[in-house]
């Protein structure tokens, strides 16, 4: 996006690529109207509110010209130890009466500008945070334990009851439709907003959401630990063997496609991989180690990552196993799947996201994998940790009863967050709160990487379903899910049908189209218990 003119802080003029339709709504918002928003904020102390200043008159507003977009940025401190950074992008002509929240990344403070452009030529007021720190490491949070509240819940809840009084400010009268989407961390953002503040939005769009915070966690290090010995060594199963591991996993199971799977039996995924029942013995080298196969103590590592996190003491499943047919999916070549969570990308010998177990579960800069209790220790991180950035409450009422309506989708093929996550979830909402079809829906997709890309048909509609669900009553039956091909592969497109169900071929004729399946039941996978 290029800058036009700008102020020195607080508001920001700018030009907006793309174009709003002829039916957004066509208040114009001069550069004098954005200046005195963002001032009306700063003197505002709703929420310890502190805001950066607006600066001189804009240059734009001194040539008489109108700007195309207002950007107001500030900061929020509900509490005492907390700065909450958010930013504001207001179209200042064609806004279509909705405000767009935007979720995060992992533990990072930075915001997708990529989706705010989109958004903002599509005439919507768009919203974001930093979650309340600077970088991307959760060691954010040494000497901060407000940081870790505001990454948790606090900072989207804010920064969108913010946004909301500053985009009614700006064009003098409420917003239509409010809406959030977010994947990974941002679909946990997601699943928060619905359990803890169910009146902040008309719509959730939840992707591969990492809910389940303080386990997913315990994940990712009990692959660490199972892939290295206790001196250190490791990894037992290179990177390198993942791909190996993968093509054996879709030789063994693909057979399913295009039958008790659903999709077709070309397709190069694992169209349901809860039914595959691959087991790494069948890759044993029958002679020395080599690249397509595995030693004993590889096949012991294997087998204990497919299983998941356990609990030493009970036996007892703390975290889901990582699905077959994820071992290689997305990361770059020299770490693909797995292995960039498995092991810290920067550095191989420490295990991914170690600074969360130094300084979010434990104050303890010596902490060492090799001392980690999968017992105490991760009831003790749960005890200091899970009530403040878990989202597991199946109790969705007063989001339901705010006619909400919560959208959620998840990769199958997902090597960081395992798709069994969230099918766990989902049921035990059912389970708690009867049939949920009226305001909350779940489409597994198959062969799509961690929130996006894959070979399976990944790039989705959910943010046109959701809106039809909340604006039309149009409750949606199915997604279309598209894939637009490589140089190796054709495009296509497929229904992506609810949780439960598959994608059958119901017209031979034209395979790579999506209105040729029909989504049919498929019966309960077979989902690990935690």
């Amino acid at each position: 996006m290029k800058k036009v003119a700008a102020l020195i802080a607080g508001v920001t003029l700018f030009p907006l690529a793309g174009t709003v339709s002829a039916n957004q709504k066509q208040e114009q918002v001069t550069a004098d109207r954005c200046i005195a928003t963002a001032k009306q904020f700063a003197a505002t102390q709703e929420y310890g509110t502190s805001f950066e200043g607006t600066g001189p008159t804009s240059p734009v507003a001194q040539t008489g010209q109108p700007p195309h977009v207002c950007r107001i940025t500030g900061s929020l401190s509900p509490v005492e130890g907390s700065r909450i950074g958010y930013e504001v992008w207001l179209p200042a002509s064609g806004w279509n009466g909705k405000l767009q929240v935007l979720g995060n990344g992992g533990y990072s403070s930075s915001i997708n500008y990529f989706l705010v452009q989109m958004y903002l030529s599509k005439g919507y007021a768009v919203a974001a945070t930093d979650t309340g720190h600077t970088g991307d490491d959760p060691a954010f949070a040494k000497g901060k334990p407000e940081a870790i509240t505001d990454w948790g819940h606090r900072a989207v809840h804010v920064t969108t009851v913010r946004a909301k009084e500053i985009v009614t400010a700006l064009y003098g009268h409420p917003i239509d439709y409010s809406y959030f989407a977010g994947c990974s961390t941002g679909g946990h953002q997601g699943l928060m907003e619905a359990q803890r503040y169910p009146d902040d939005f008309d719509g959730i769009l939840v992707g591969a959401p990492g809910h389940n915070r303080t386990h997913l966690n315990v994940g990712f290090l009990w692959q660490f630990v199972q892939n290295h010995s206790a001196e250190g060594e490791g990894p037992i199963i290179p990177a390198s063997k993942l791909k190996a591991i993968s093509e054996n996993v879709l030789k063994h199971c693909g057979d399913q496609n295009g039958g008790a799977a659903g999709g077709l039996a070309s397709d190069a995924f694992l169209n349901d991989p809860f039914q595959c029942d691959f087991e790494p013995e069948d890759m044993m080298c029958e002679g020395a180690d080599g690249p397509d196969c595995l030693t004993p103590t590889q096949v012991t590592a294997l087998k204990a990552m497919y299983d998941g996190a356990r609990n030493p003491v009970t036996g007892e499943r703390i975290y889901f196993g990582f699905l077959r047919g994820s071992e290689a999916a997305g990361g770059p070549p020299e770490l693909p799947g797995w292995s960039l969570y498995w092991a810290d990308p920067k550095d191989q010998s420490k295990p991914a996201r170690a600074s969360f177990w130094q300084v979010w579960a434990s104050d303890n800069p010596g902490w060492r994998w090799q001392d980690f209790d999968f017992h105490e220790d991760v009831r003790e991180a749960d005890d200091r940790l899970a009530g403040t950035i878990n989202a597991m409450s199946p109790d969705l009422g007063a989001f339901r009863n705010a006619g909400g309506k919560l959208l959620h989708y998840h990769g199958l093929a997902d090597p960081v967050v395992p798709a069994s996550d969230s099918a766990s979830y989902y049921t035990r909402v059912q389970a708690a709160m009867g049939d949920t079809a009226g305001f909350y829906r779940y489409f597994p997709v198959p062969g799509m990487h961690h929130c996006y890309f894959g070979p399976g048909p990944y790039d989705l509609n959910a943010q046109e379903a959701l809106e039809a669900w909340v604006e039309q009553g149009e409750a949606p039956g199915y997604l279309v899910g598209r894939n637009p091909g490589s140089e190796n592969t054709q495009a296509y497109s497929r229904k992506i049908c609810r949780y439960t169900e598959k994608a059958v071929l119901a017209k031979a004729s034209e395979p790579r189209n999506w209105e040729s399946f029909t989504c049919e039941p498929a019966g309960l996978p077979n989902i690990q218990e935690v």
